[in-house]
């Protein structure tokens, strides 16, 4: 299994927390999947947590499922190649997405999330919740509202959300 916390935003990496942060995701990192090879850390759904994702959702930085998650990953992909391109310049590998992930999905959507982990890192990082679909949903979105991955879109929402969990403690294994 291949565990590589990238760079992550200065804002978090700055802050006291940052390196227990880091250490929860390296040593709570397990596999997605049985076969998988990308490791991701295990958080407790704490109330800070839920909080952080609410604000990322009212301020419309948080986008809902596998697919979205997908095209719009790969159209931020498509502008930064142009970017680069025309800058001359390649930037940073720093992360600025966040897939915060349920704990109740089945293998092939776990599959699915190690390929946009693979495909888009470093600029993405995963964080897998003790918590189901319903319960993610219901706390960040509404009530009767089902996610088993939501995208934070917006570095200023990565931040709060990984600050969230650094406050929260330690990773969970398995």
């Amino acid at each position: 299994m291949r565990v590589e916390v990238p760079q992550l935003p200065r804002p978090v990496e700055n802050d006291p927390r940052g390196p227990s942060l880091v250490r929860c995701l390296t040593e709570g990192a397990r596999p997605l999947w049985p076969g998988g090879e990308v490791g991701v850390a295990r958080f407790p759904f704490g109330p800070g947590l839920a909080e952080a994702l609410r604000r990322a959702r009212d301020a419309g930085q948080v986008a809902r499922g596998l697919e979205t998650a997908r095209a719009r990953l790969a159209a931020e992909e498509r502008g930064l190649r142009l970017a680069d391109r025309r800058s001359g310049v390649a930037r940073g590998a720093r992360v600025s997405r966040l897939l915060v992930l349920a704990d109740d999905g089945v293998e092939r959507f776990y599959r699915h999330v190690e390929t946009l982990l693979r495909r888009h890192g470093p600029r993405v990082l995963a964080v897998r919740l003790e918590a189901d679909a319903v319960t993610l949903g219901e706390r960040v979105l509404g009530p009767g509202q089902l996610a088993r991955l939501l995208l934070l879109e917006h570095k200023d929402a990565v931040c709060a959300v990984l600050l969230a969990l650094a406050s929260q403690g330690t990773g969970a294994g398995g």
